[in-house]
């Protein structure tokens, strides 16, 4: 059946894994303590506070939860909260255009053919809907958020789980052989298989020193560029 929708990951796959590891995380490091200093008392950001205080004994103080918060991000904690207060620190970063998200020279011009082709586009990642916005929002290749029809996050379920593709494709109401999933990561595109979607193992030498071939592809078919996506895909 042909493509009649592209589901595409963020990280490693649009855009580089260094950009967030090396530029998101660290701004927000250094950012959490004003941050909280200045805004501490908006209830959208005190809810979260609170959140990391009750989950660590019910600590008052908020310099201990910025430590907290900051050692999290060392960890690359998977934390509700954390995710909420990183994205706004972005959101002020991307704002005062203190840096750009970062897109492979490769994607934006593809995403935009597929889109002129009348082919929709959504967004599955890790990050918030709210942090996926601002990445497009504020990239390298200018305002993206037009592209895209819809934006997916962990609510919907998680990556690594097939019920969640199957989610999304009622969600978007296209059936999940008709859907493409475009990822770097293959377990991901393992569960999106075992739920029906075509998939596309999007294997960038920029982030993946050592090519994954062979059984390592899990039988994914493979790229290094989204240039290289096969164009019979698409084919009616």
């Amino acid at each position: 059946m042909p493509i009649r929708a592209i589901l595409t990951d963020i990280e490693g796959t649009t855009s580089s894994i260094s950009f967030v590891k090396d530029v998101l995380f660290p701004y927000a490091r250094r950012a959490l303590p004003a941050f909280v200093a200045a805004r501490s008392s908006e209830p959208g950001v005190r809810r979260w506070l609170d959140a990391v205080a009750t989950e660590n004994g019910g600590m008052c103080d908020d310099r201990m939860i910025v430590e907290v918060l900051q050692g999290w991000i060392d960890e690359d904690r998977k934390h509700t909260a954390l995710k909420a207060l990183q994205g706004m620190i972005w959101a002020d970063g991307y704002h005062s255009a203190d840096f750009t998200a970062h897109i492979y020279p490769d994607a934006a011009p593809a995403l935009a053919a597929w889109k002129e082709a009348g082919i929709p586009l959504y967004v599955y990642s890790s990050g918030s809907v709210p942090a996926q916005r601002l990445f497009f929002g504020h990239s390298d290749a200018g305002d993206l958020t037009p592209l895209f029809s819809g934006w997916f996050d962990t609510e919907i379920g998680g990556k690594r789980e097939a019920a969640s593709y199957r989610r999304i494709a009622e969600s978007i109401g296209v059936e999940p052989s008709a859907i493409l999933f475009l990822s770097d990561i293959v377990e991901e595109l393992d569960a999106a298989r075992e739920a029906g979607l075509a998939t596309v193992l999007v294997d960038r030498r920029e982030d993946y020193l050592q090519p994954r071939s062979g059984d390592a592809t899990h039988g994914h078919t493979r790229v290094e560029s989204f240039a290289d996506i096969p164009r019979e895909l698409f084919a009616s």
